[in-house]
């Protein structure tokens, strides 16, 4: 067998050294998307993938010596003791920062054989460790990403070694990529994900078995503890991780709904707390608790709660709770009227609740219910404040003659007069309240929330500040509101003497409120991909595959697939259901099974026609290769057999021609033949134009049969 030539070699070196290069770099994304690697260790490591690209590519130049590579490993000896007791100070950052830095100087330093499995084992002990950080959707596409750079890695590889090809990092720059084996690999590895997909719906089994140990990265969003300092919502604000997905159940357009989780009573000057821990423990009896009924004016929704893992315990609920269903023992009460569970829950939670959404009308009838004096203390209690906070308040509620109407006269003043903005001040002040409201008159929601509530106790009327998320964005690929971090909020609510607590919101709207964009499509459809993770892989059980089935049916029936249902019916009086069937549908399943016969034998002489045309156009635009003259000489075979003329498999194409009879026809042949010559053994791409006119010239002659 004819060796390979140079060029397959440098091709099939490439390819190797790109998948080595994809299975560590894969491994790596998979553990960053966890977030549980540190800033400097995703920059530095992805720095150093990067460089090791580029090399490949020939556009750096970088040689490690054996020695400099053994004397960096010496030197991280060092560096490892002094990231464990002073830098991380914890043995299990160390070790990974020192495993990161490892794959990076291996993937550099890689010649040998062994070389190459040890890079490979990292990559796969990278994977192993995301597989155990995360339970999200970017976990399934960095494996699928790894599945195709160690298929790429090990077909290459050993193409790479059959052609006895020493190991070694690339030299030069990337003239040549094998695209045979990229197809190769894709294809493989997208049979494998489809296998596996199949047999991952058809296995039922318990997802919180494969998962309960599993604790991913819970986001810390503050305003559900009992300590916020002023200026945490804003930092929050600037992620856009998803919080919560919920499903509406209404068919009423719902307005912008604000999703309460807390709220705080106690003011220092520069943070809000909770003194009251403690709350009112409230069974729940088989999954449901009920907890009030729906007020005149108002209206019921019910809706379903999915809340990704936080570093809270709260209940994200809309308006007024009146019900809740959900999978525990009892729910606590808080002294704030918000609701809490007895833990945070590792995995997120789901809940089902039941509220009165919108406010009481202002003109309607007056509310019994008292504030006891121990709230209402608690609730108008303030610190030393700056004497122009008492004189700004009385000066924006000046001319109202309600409690109500002071609170929404101080409401639209800060709404009208104040700018809202996400920027954090430069600088700590002594009294960031004072600073806001005559110095910097521009912040985000926290500083409103606090400005009005201090204003409000300034004038004699209770109020406390309520934390929760505000908005959201619909999306209709899975009919779900998404909420993110980037939607936490802060509003007021004070107590009204005779409608209770009211709710109000002093922040003015965004001056550059989000627009519908293409990254904004995207980030739907990846958060749809999401949803459909979590509810399909992680929490796939025998629950989710009979639904999964009764989808599938329902889609059936819709598509006008109603022949499954009887086919499905044949276990019973199977006999006459057969014939009854045979008649209805056995001619369209012959037609069916007819076509698709005639596509599977049709197809793959149609494909290797095209191919051929297509390769012939290439040959006549003088783009032919050196296999490309085998072709279009057996294009000339052909063309010769029909007329009589069969060339011995013994003789050469010289010997061939020279057999020919003289004339038109054995002149054409010969130069077709030196044109031949020139392109398969000489390299002449320039003889193929040549080669398809003369080939065109048989065809005109026609011979006629000796």
């Amino acid at each position: 067998m004819a060796r390979a030539g140079p060029g397959a070699a440098v091709s099939v070196e490439r390819f190797f050294q790109f998948a080595l290069l994809g299975l560590v770099a894969s491994g790596y994304l998979a553990v960053a998307g966890s977030g549980y690697l540190d800033t400097p260790t995703v920059v530095l490591t992805g720095a150093g993938l990067v460089l090791r690209g580029l090399f490949i590519c020939g556009l750096v130049r970088l040689e490690i010596s054996e020695r400099a590579s053994v004397l960096i490993a010496v030197a991280y000896a060092g560096f490892y003791a002094l990231d464990y007791f002073l830098l991380s100070r914890d043995f299990l950052t160390a070790t990974v920062h020192l495993v990161f830095f490892l794959a990076v100087l291996k993937i550099f330093t890689a010649r040998t054989g062994r070389d190459y499995l040890y890079t490979a084992l990292i990559a796969f002990l990278e994977l192993v460790a995301a597989a155990v950080l995360s339970v999200s959707f970017n976990f399934f596409v960095f494996l699928a990403l790894y599945l195709l750079f160690a298929i790429a890695a090990l077909t290459s590889g050993e193409i790479r070694r059959s052609m006895r090809k020493a190991a070694s990092p690339a030299r030069g720059g990337l003239r040549r990529f094998h695209a045979r084996l990229a197809a190769l690999a894709v294809l493989v590895t997208l049979g494998t994900l489809l296998l596996t997909a199949g047999l991952f719906f058809l296995l039922p089994r318990t997802a919180e078995a494969a998962f309960e140990r599993l604790i991913p990265h819970r986001l810390h969003v503050p305003g559900f503890s009992n300590l916020v300092n002023l200026g945490e919502t804003g930092e929050v604000q600037t992620s856009s991780r998803a919080v919560m997905h919920i499903q509406i159940f209404d068919r009423e357009p719902v307005a912008s709904l604000k999703w309460r989780g807390g709220a705080l009573t106690a003011f220092d000057g520069k943070r809000w707390t909770n003194p009251e821990r403690g709350g009112t423990i409230i069974p729940i009896e088989d999954g449901h608790v009920t907890l009030g009924t729906v007020r005149p004016g108002q209206r019921g929704m019910n809706y379903h709660v999915e809340v990704e893992p936080l570093d809270t315990d709260a209940l994200f609920l809309a308006g007024t709770p009146l019900s809740v269903d959900l999978h525990r023992a009892f729910l606590i009460r808080t002294a704030t009227d918000s609701f809490r569970m007895e833990r945070a829950a590792v995995q997120g939670v789901r809940y089902d609740a039941y509220s009165a959404v919108g406010e009481t009308p202002d003109d309607a009838p007056a509310s019994a219910e008292k504030l006891s004096p121990a709230d209402r203390d608690r609730d108008l209690r303030l610190p030393p404040l700056d004497p122009r906070i008492p004189a700004l308040a009385r000066s924006m509620a000046a001319g109202a003659a309600s409690a109500l109407e002071r609170a929404r006269a101080i409401e639209r003043a800060l709404r009208r007069q104040y700018k809202y903005t996400l920027q954090l001040p430069d600088r700590e002040v002594d009294d960031p309240l004072a600073y806001f409201l005559f110095t910097r008159k521009q912040g985000h929601c926290e500083y409103f929330a606090s400005a009005m509530a201090v204003m409000l106790r300034t004038l004699g009327i209770p109020s406390r500040m309520a934390t929760g998320f505000a908005g959201g964005v619909y999306n209709s690929i899975t009919d779900l509101w998404l909420i993110r971090a980037s939607d936490a909020h802060t509003w007021v609510e004070a107590w009204i003497p005779g409608y209770g607590w009211r709710t109000f919101d002093p922040t003015p709207p965004d001056p550059n409120p989000a627009r519908f964009s293409l990254a904004t499509a995207i980030a739907l459809y990846l958060d749809a991909a999401e949803t459909f993770w979590q509810d399909w892989v992680v929490s796939y059980d025998l629950g989710r595959q009979d639904a999964l089935v009764d989808r599938m049916e329902q889609g059936a029936r819709h598509a006008g697939l109603s022949w499954f249902d009887s086919f499905a019916g044949l276990s019973s009086g199977w006999g006459g259901r057969v014939v009854a069937w045979v008649r209805a549908y056995g001619v369209r399943v012959a037609l069916a099974a007819g076509l698709g016969l005639w596509i599977w034998f049709l197809a793959p002489p149609v494909v290797r026609l095209l191919g051929m045309h297509r390769r012939v156009r290439k040959a006549r635009r003088g783009q032919a290769s050196m296999g490309d003259a085998t072709l279009l000489y057996q294009r000339m075979l052909d063309v010769l057999k029909r007329h009589g003329y069969q060339k011995p498999p013994w003789f050469t194409p010289a010997e061939f021609a020279g057999s020919l009879p003289e004339g038109e026809l054995g002149a054409t042949v010969t130069e077709f033949t030196r044109a031949y010559n020139a392109l398969r053994f000489g390299g002449r791409t320039e003889a193929a134009p040549r080669l398809s006119l003369l080939l065109d010239t048989l065809r005109r002659q026609g011979v006629v049969r000796r």
